[in-house]
C-alpha cells in the first residue's frame, strides 16, 4: 500500500510516464530488461508514418522536468469515506462524487479507475493575477542530490530548483510548474472523444495555450472562446477596462471529437412566421440573390401579378432557372402578401439543423456575467461567500456542447462547485443523467483571513460555516452549495428524477508516527501490528484499495461473514483487512472457494494485520486451489 508506493517512488524519474507508454507500445525497442531505449530502432519503426525532424520549438520554463517528475510519482495518500454523509438517504445511491484534497493526488487516484472514461473536463484554475492568492507551494521533499540524479541536472541547477519550489513563488514559471503535471494527468483521464475546457484570462492565456499545445498536441486545439464576463466598464482602470476572459478548448483526439450544437433560443426563432399558413410550419425569408454575377443565372422572373424582376447589377439569382421553377411549384418562393414583392426563398424551421453551431464569442446575454454569478451565490447563501464565481448559465453551455446525457464531467478546481450545480440543473432541464466529479483542496479559511485581514469573502465564509457548524475549509462551501442547489432544483422541478446527491471522500496524508511504523514493520515478524490498521481505519483501507484496483468510488461490495470475521468481496478481489484470531476462520475463508459462483482471482491482505504464519497459510492454500476441480488460479497480494 503506502509503504510499497513510497519505495517505488524512490526510483521514479521525470520521464517515467512517457517511457512506460513506449514500453507498452514498442517493447522491441528496449534492451537490458527495459532499461535501454534504442532510438534508431524506434525511428525505423515510425519513419514511414511520421516525418522526423530536428527543427521546431517547445515551451521551456524553470522546473519543467520537475513537473514531469511530479506527474510520474504515485500518490502516497489514502481515501477516507465520509460514512455519515454517504449513507444519508439522498446520497446512498448517488453516482456523483465530491473529493476533498489536493487535486494532483486526487487525479492520480482517479486515474486508477477512470483512465480513458471522462467525457468532459471543465476547470477554472488560478489565473495568477497577483491578487487571486496563487503561490506555488510544493509539498514534495527532495534533496539536491536526488533531484540531480532523477532529472539529469548538475548540483547547482538542482539547488536552484529546490530554492525556487520552496519559496512560494508566483512567477509565470511557478504557475506553469503548477499546471503542467495536472494537465498531463487530466489528459489521460479523457475518453478518446473527450474534450477539456479551461477558463483563463490575459495573465496566463498565452502560456496556457503553449502548455496545452504540448500536453494535448497542437493539432487537438479546437477553439478559444471569448466570454464577456463584465457588461459595464470600470472607470477606475488606468488604460482599458477588461470585459472578457477566455476558455481554451482541446480534444483528446480531434479526429474522434464530435461536439453538439447549442439549442436554439426564442430570440433565434422569433423571425419564423407563417403568414400563408403553409402546412410545413413556420418559416422566414432568405436571400435569392448572390454575387458575383453568373451569366446563366441572370434571368427574368414574372411574379403572380405579372410584375417583372431581375437581380441587382453585379448579382445573379442564387438558383438556376430550372431549380427556381421547382421551388416555385413547391410553394417555396414568397412574393409578399400582395404578390408584388421581389421573390425570396422560404426557409422552414423544421428543415434547419436542430441547433446552432457555437461561436467563439459569448456575450453576457447568452452566457451570463459575473454579477449574475455572485447573485446566484447570494440567493443560496444570503452572502458573498466566494470571489469571482462563474455563472451557472456559462458552465451549462460547455456541458451542452461537450457532453451527452450519460457522460461524466470532471472539475478538479471545483471552487464554489458551479460545475456541479450546472450539471444538476442541465439534467433537470433536459432529462439527462450526467454525473459529476468535483475536487477541491480544503483550504484553511482561518489562515487565509489571518494572512489578509481585509479578506471579506473569507470572513463571510467563516461566519456562514459557523452558522451550520462546519469546519472552516473551502471545500465545505462547495459541498453546501451542491446541497442547496439540489434543494432549489427539487422545488423548481418537482418531477425531476435526476441524481441530486453526491458521495464525499477526503484525500489524506498519513501522520509521521504512522509512516514511521510502516517503515519499521518487519513482515517476517511473528506478531501483527493492529495499531497500523487502526490509524487507517478499515473503511479507508477498503475505499483506497477499491479505487486502486479499478472499481472506483461506487463499487458494489459484498460483506462476507466468517464466524465473527468480515471479509469484503468485489468481483475479482477478496479483501482481508481486519486481523484474524483463529485458524477456523482462515479455513472457512478458503472453503468458500469451493462454491460454484465464488471465483475471486485475488486475495488481498492488509499485511500489517497478519502474522507470517497466517500469510503462509493463505499462500499455500491459494496454490492448492489450482489442483482442485475448479482449477482456480488465485493470486495472493500482500499490501504494506
Amino acid at each position: 500500500m503506502i509503504k510499497y508506493t513510497a519505495k517505488k517512488n524512490e526510483t521514479v524519474t521525470a520521464n517515467e510516464r512517457e517511457m512506460e507508454a513506449l514500453r507498452k507500445i514498442f517493447p522491441s525497442c528496449f534492451a537490458d530488461g527495459g532499461k535501454t531505449f534504442d532510438i534508431d530502432k524506434f525511428k525505423s519503426k515510425i519513419s514511414d508514418k511520421v516525418n522526423i525532424t530536428r527543427d521546431g520549438y517547445e515551451l521551456r520554463f524553470l522546473g519543467k522536468s520537475y513537473a514531469k517528475l511530479l506527474a510520474a510519482l504515485d500518490t502516497e495518500t489514502i481515501i477516507a469515506p465520509d460514512e455519515e454523509h454517504n449513507n444519508a438517504e439522498e446520497n446512498k445511491n448517488s453516482q456523483n462524487l465530491y473529493i476533498s484534497g489536493d487535486n494532483i493526488d486526487a487525479l492520480k487516484h482517479l486515474l486508477m479507475s477512470y483512465a480513458g472514461k471522462i467525457k468532459c473536463i471543465y476547470i477554472d484554475p488560478p489565473y495568477n493575477t497577483g491578487s487571486d492568492g496563487f503561490v506555488y507551494n510544493d509539498k514534495f521533499s527532495f534533496t539536491a542530490e536526488d533531484l540531480a540524479e532523477r532529472l539529469g541536472l548538475d548540483y547547482e541547477q538542482a539547488e536552484k530548483l529546490l530554492e525556487f519550489t520552496a519559496k512560494k513563488n508566483a512567477s509565470h514559471s511557478a504557475w506553469l510548474l503548477f499546471m503542467y503535471p495536472r494537465l498531463l494527468l487530466a489528459r489521460d483521464l479523457l475518453i478518446e472523444d473527450g474534450v477539456i475546457f479551461i477558463s483563463i484570462d490575459d495573465n496566463e492565456q498565452a502560456n496556457l495555450k503553449l502548455i496545452c499545445d504540448e500536453v494535448f498536441g497542437e493539432s487537438n486545439f479546437v477553439a478559444c472562446v471569448t466570454w464577456q464576463r463584465n457588461y459595464a466598464p470600470i472607470s477606475l482602470k488606468n488604460f482599458f477596462s477588461e470585459s472578457h476572459e477566455y476558455a481554451l478548448v482541446y480534444a483528446k483526439n480531434v479526429q474522434s471529437l464530435s461536439l453538439n450544437l447549442l439549442p436554439r433560443t426564442k430570440q433565434q426563432n422569433k423571425d419564423y412566421k407563417n403568414p400563408d399558413n403553409d402546412p410545413r410550419g413556420v418559416w422566414k425569408v432568405g436571400n435569392l440573390t448572390v454575387g458575383p454575377a453568373v451569366e446563366k443565372q441572370i434571368y427574368e422572373i414574372i411574379g403572380p401579378t405579372g410584375k417583372s424582376f431581375f437581380p441587382p447589377k453585379g448579382y445573379c439569382w442564387r438558383f438556376t432557372k430550372e431549380k427556381f421553377a421547382e421551388m416555385r411549384k413547391d410553394n417555396r418562393i414568397w412574393f409578399g402578401a400582395n404578390g408584388e414583392n421581389s421573390p425570396v426563398p422560404k426557409l422552414f424551421l423544421t428543415e434547419v439543423q436542430n441547433g446552432v453551431t457555437p461561436t467563439t464569442l459569448w456575450t453576457h446575454e447568452e452566457a451570463g456575467h459575473n454579477q449574475i454569478a455572485t447573485r446566484e451565490l447570494r440567493d443560496l447563501f444570503d452572502s458573498a461567500v466566494f470571489t469571482s464565481p462563474k455563472p451557472v448559465k456559462y458552465i451549462i453551455r460547455f456541458m451542452q456542447i461537450g457532453t451527452n446525457s450519460d457522460d461524466i464531467i470532471l472539475d478538479f478546481f471545483s471552487g464554489s462547485a458551479t460545475t456541479a450545480h450546472a450539471v444538476m440543473q442541465l439534467n433537470a432541464e433536459d432529462g439527462g443523467n450526467r454525473k459529476f466529479i468535483m475536487v477541491q483542496i480544503p483550504e484553511d479559511l482561518d489562515e487565509k483571513l489571518a494572512a489578509k485581514k481585509s479578506d471579506t469573502t473569507a470572513k463571510n465564509c467563516i461566519e456562514f460555516l459557523d452558522s451550520i457548524n462546519k469546519p472552516h475549509t473551502l471545500d465545505q462551501i462547495g459541498m453546501e452549495r451542491i446541497k442547496r442547489a439540489a434543494a432549489k432544483i427539487r422545488a423548481e422541478h418537482p418531477d425531476c428524477a435526476a441524481d441530486l446527491g453526491f458521495k464525499h471522500y477526503t484525500i489524506k496524508e498519513l501522520p509521521q508516527d504512522t509512516l514511521d511504523k510502516l517503515y519499521d514493520f518487519d513482515p517476517d515478524f511473528i506478531v501483527a501490528d493492529q495499531t497500523i490498521a487502526d490509524a487507517f481505519g478499515t473503511n479507508t483501507i477498503l475505499a483506497t484499495w477499491l479505487v486502486r484496483d479499478g472499481y472506483g468510488f461506487f463499487a458494489h461490495v459484498k460483506e462476507l461473514s466468517f464466524n465473527d470475521y468480515t471479509a469484503y468481496w468485489c468481483e475479482n478481489h477478496l479483501y482481508l483487512i481486519p486481523s484474524i484470531t483463529d485458524e477456523k476462520t482462515m479455513t472457512d475463508i478458503m472453503d468458500k472457494f469451493a462454491e460454484a459462483e465464488f471465483n475471486p482471482q485475488n486475495i488481498v491482505m492488509f499485511g500489517y494485520n497478519f502474522t507470517y504464519t497466517q500469510i503462509e497459510f493463505f499462500r499455500t492454500n491459494a496454490q492448492i486451489l489450482r489442483d482442485t476441480a475448479k482449477n482456480l488460479a488465485v493470486n495472493l497480494d500482500i499490501r504494506y
